[in-house]
């Protein structure tokens, strides 16, 4: 039997797929307008940084340390241009990757309160770090409020980036967990007003295993599995370059692998 469509039905589709049409651009248009925003917070931070304190430059390559686990604790340092990562040491001798920093990220924190870095701080491109005594920046900060604010909301942004970290690597399945972390490297370069379609990763596979509590191969199935789903695709084989169509549909991913599972009643 054949189905005819009426001219009815086929108004009501084609004015819900316009609604969802336009939700979608709406909902990009936010996004965008909200990664505006944080660019420009990132520029006035580091504008005022630079004018208040006239922190001392340091350009540096990649596999450069800005300091080492261990070293006493006198600067903090403030993310001008490239990539970091900051690194521990386990108790096996092994390095595990705890975080990442882009630019007008802080570095430094975990000093203040033993007097010693907890780990080590290393370029993982060239780029430049603007390095700042913490007693000048305590000074600077009884009286200008503006950069006491900007002090806290660095400290705050930490914090909640590593219980992000932590509830990714204890809620999300593998998958999921990639996904995630590639949602976060393209939202940090949105931010910061660089393009996100194309990634160009700046860790090896067994890095981000590293960091994501992944082995090498789990890594690969799971990237390999995203691709079959066209959530990224590679841009040449063997290559760190990651195209990504669509960001948020890899964020609903994310979503969806936390949503319940449900029960089956027997």
């Amino acid at each position: 039997m054949l189905m005819h469509t009426t001219p009815a039905a086929a108004s009501a589709t084609a004015t819900a797929a316009a609604a969802a049409s336009a939700m979608q651009g709406a909902g990009r248009s936010r996004a965008a307008e909200e990664n505006q925003r944080a660019g420009q917070a990132i520029a006035d931070m580091l504008k005022l940084v630079h004018d208040q304190l006239m922190p001392q430059r340091r350009l540096v390559r990649a596999g450069e340390r800005i300091y080492q686990a261990g070293e006493a604790f006198s600067h903090l340092y403030v993310m001008n241009s490239g990539l970091f990562k900051l690194v521990n040491l386990s108790a096996d001798g092994r390095e595990q990757v705890v975080a990442l920093k882009f630019r007008g990220d802080w570095m430094g924190f975990d000093g203040i309160a033993s007097g010693l870095y907890a780990c080590d701080a290393v370029a993982m491109d060239t780029g430049e770090v603007w390095v700042l005594r913490y007693d000048e920046v305590l000074a600077a900060c009884a009286n200008r409020p503006a950069l006491l604010r900007v002090l806290h909301e660095a400290m705050s942004r930490e914090i909640a980036r590593d219980r992000d970290s932590l509830m990714s690597v204890c809620s999300l399945p593998a998958d999921a967990r990639v996904a995630d972390f590639l949602r976060y490297w393209a939202d940090s370069l949105a931010k910061r007003g660089l393009r996100t379609d194309q990634i160009t990763l700046r860790m090896t596979r067994a890095e981000i295993g590293n960091y994501l509590g992944m082995t090498l191969e789990t890594v690969s199935r799971a990237l390999s599995r995203l691709a079959r789903q066209e959530l990224i695709r590679f841009t040449e084989k063997g290559r760190r370059d990651v195209h990504i169509p669509d960001v948020d549909a890899l964020a609903a991913f994310v979503q969806h692998s936390l949503a319940p599972t449900p029960t089956v009643l027997q």
